[in-house]
C-alpha cells in the first residue's frame, strides 16, 4: 500500500520531489566520509599502528559483513510496515556515528577493542544503508532513479573530500606517527556524517508501505520466507542478485583492502603514508564526474551495458594492481577504481529498484543487501587467507579476479532492455 497512486508516482511530478531527492543525496554526502576515512584510508593505518598487521583487516571486515548479512532481510521485513523505515534508519545511523567517534577513545595498543568498535560502527553504517537504499523509491520516480542514484554517489565522493582533507591536514601537522591526528579524524568523520543525516530525517518520508498487522513479528518472518520463494521464481531478479553477489564482492574488497594491499606490496618503509592518503583524496575528486558520467551514459546506452563496462574496468584494475611496483602506480590504480566505483554501485542500486514492487522496497533491498554483504565476506577473507598461505601479498589481488569474471558472465543472462517491473501486489508476499 502507498499514499500515492502508481500513475501519480510514475507520470506526474510530485510536490517537493526535488527537496526529497536533494535530501536523499545529502545523506550520501555524509556517510561517504565514513567510507573514505574508516573503510578505505585512515582506520586501516591505525589498525596497523595498533596491531602491526595490515592484512588482518580482511578477517574483521568479513566478520562485520556476516553480521549485517544475517540481519538485513529480517530488518527489511519489519521496516516495510508503515512508519517503520525511518525509525530503523535512524537507529543504525546513530549507532554508526556514535561508534565512529568512539574509535578516537580506544587506548593505543588495545587493538582487540579497536576492532570490535570498528565492527559495531560498520554494522551501523551498513545497516543504515539498507534503509537509505530503500528510501530511493520514496525520494524519486522510476524515470529518474539512475540519475538520482548516480548523483548520490557522485556528490558523496566530492563532499567527502572536505572532511577527509581537513583530516589529512591535522594528521600532517600533528605528525604521521602521532596517534592524536588520527583520533581527531574519527571525531570529524562522525560529526560530518551526523550533520548530513538531518535533511533526510526531516524531508523524506516513507511513501510506500504495508499496513501494520496484529502480530508483526510472526507476519514478518512469514513474509520473509514468502519473499525468498518468490525471488527464486522471479527469474531475472534472481539472476541479477547472483551476478551482483559476485561482482560487488570484488568491488567491496578493493574498497576495503586497497590501503592494506598497497602498504604490504610496496612496503611500509618505502611508502610515504601521507602521499598515499593524498592520492586517495585526489581519487575522490576523479570519482565525482565519473559517477555522473555513468548515470548519463546509462540513459543513452542502457543501465546493464554500463554495469558490464564497469566490471570490465575492474578486471583491468586487478591486473594493473598485480604488477604495480611504485607509489606513482597507486595513483593510476586509484584512477581506475574511481572511474568505475560510483557507476557500478549507483546503477546496480537503481537497476534493482526498478525491478521490485515499491511497497516491498525494504524487504527486497534486505535481500539485495544480504547478497551484497555475504559477498563482502568472501573477498577480504580470500585476500587475508592467501597472504597467510603464500606470504606473498602481491598474489592476494588475483584471488578476486574470478569474482568479476563470474559476475560479468551472469549479466549476459539478463534481458537486454530496461529491467522489467516485477508485477506483485502488496498481498502477494503476505
Amino acid at each position: 500500500m502507498s499514499d500515492v497512486s502508481a500513475e501519480e508516482a510514475d507520470t506526474k511530478p510530485q510536490s517537493g520531489q526535488k527537496k526529497r531527492e536533494l535530501s536523499w543525496i545529502l545523506y550520501d554526502c555524509g556517510e561517504s566520509a565514513y567510507s573514505m576515512a574508516i573503510t578505505t584510508a585512515i582506520f586501516p593505518i591505525v589498525l596497523g599502528m595498533y596491531s602491526g598487521n595490515d592484512m588482518m583487516l580482511g578477517y574483521y571486515s568479513s566478520l562485520s559483513s556476516i553480521i549485517v548479512a544475517l540481519l538485513s532481510p529480517i530488518l527489511g521485513t519489519f521496516a516495510d510496515y508503515r512508519d517503520k523505515k525511518k525509525r530503523f534508519f535512524l537507529f543504525f545511523a546513530l549507532l554508526g556515528i556514535v561508534m565512529t567517534a568512539a574509535l578516537a577513545f580506544v587506548p593505543q595498543g588495545q587493538w582487540v577493542t579497536l576492532v570490535w568498535v570498528y565492527i559495531v560502527s560498520t554494522i551501523g553504517y551498513a545497516g543504515s544503508n539498507i534503509f537509505y537504499d530503500a528510501f530511493l523509491v520514496d525520494a524519486t520516480s522510476d524515470d529518474r532513479m539512475d540519475v538520482v542514484s548516480s548523483r548520490g554517489y557522485a556528490y558523496g565522493y566530492i563532499a567527502s573530500i572536505v572532511p577527509f582533507g581537513i583530516c589529512l591536514g591535522i594528521i600532517f601537522f600533528s605528525g604521521l606517527d602521532n596517534l592524536i591526528g588520527y583520533q581527531i579524524s574519527f571525531i570529524i568523520t562522525a560529526l560530518w556524517w551526523g550533520l548530513f543525516t538531518l535533511p533526510l530525517l526531516r524531508n523524506v518520508r516513507q511513501r510506500f508501505y504495508i499496513d501494520p498487522v496484529p502480530n508483526p513479528v510472526a507476519a514478518s518472518f512469514r513474509r520473509l520466507a514468502g519473499t525468498f520463494r518468490e525471488i527464486r521464481k522471479l527469474k531475472y531478479v534472481f539472476i541479477f542478485l547472483i551476478a551482483y553477489f559476485f561482482y560487488i564482492d570484488g568491488v567491496d574488497t578493493i574498497i576495503k583492502m586497497v590501503v592494506p594491499y598497497t602498504r604490504s606490496v610496496l612496503g611500509k618503509d618505502s611508502l610515504d603514508t601521507f602521499m598515499l592518503l593524498a592520492i586517495l583524496l585526489v581519487i575522490q575528486i576523479i570519482a565525482f564526474p565519473c559517477a555522473l558520467l555513468f548515470g548519463r551514459l546509462a540513459r543513452r546506452f542502457g543501465t546493464l551495458p554500463m554495469i558490464r563496462a564497469a566490471i570490465g574496468i575492474y578486471i583491468v584494475t586487478v591486473g594493473f594492481a598485480f604488477f604495480m611496483n611504485r607509489l606513482a602506480h597507486v595513483f593510476v590504480l586509484g584512477a581506475l577504481v574511481a572511474l568505475a566505483q560510483g557507476g557500478i554501485q549507483a546503477l546496480s542500486r537503481s537497476y534493482f529498484a526498478r525491478m521490485i514492487p515499491k511497497e516491498k522496497s525494504n524487504e527486497f533491498f534486505g535481500f539485495y543487501n544480504i547478497f551484497g554483504k555475504f559477498a563482502a565476506i568472501m573477498g577480504p577473507a580470500i585476500m587475508a587467507g592467501l597472504s597467510d598461505l603464500t606470504n606473498q601479498p602481491r598474489y592476494t589481488i588475483l584471488g578476486i579476479l574470478p569474482l568479476f569474471i563470474a559476475g560479468f558472465a551472469l549479466t549476459w543472462l539478463l534481458p537486454p532492455g530496461d529491467p522489467e517491473r516485477v508485477s506483485l501486489s502488496a498481498d502477494a508476499l503476505q
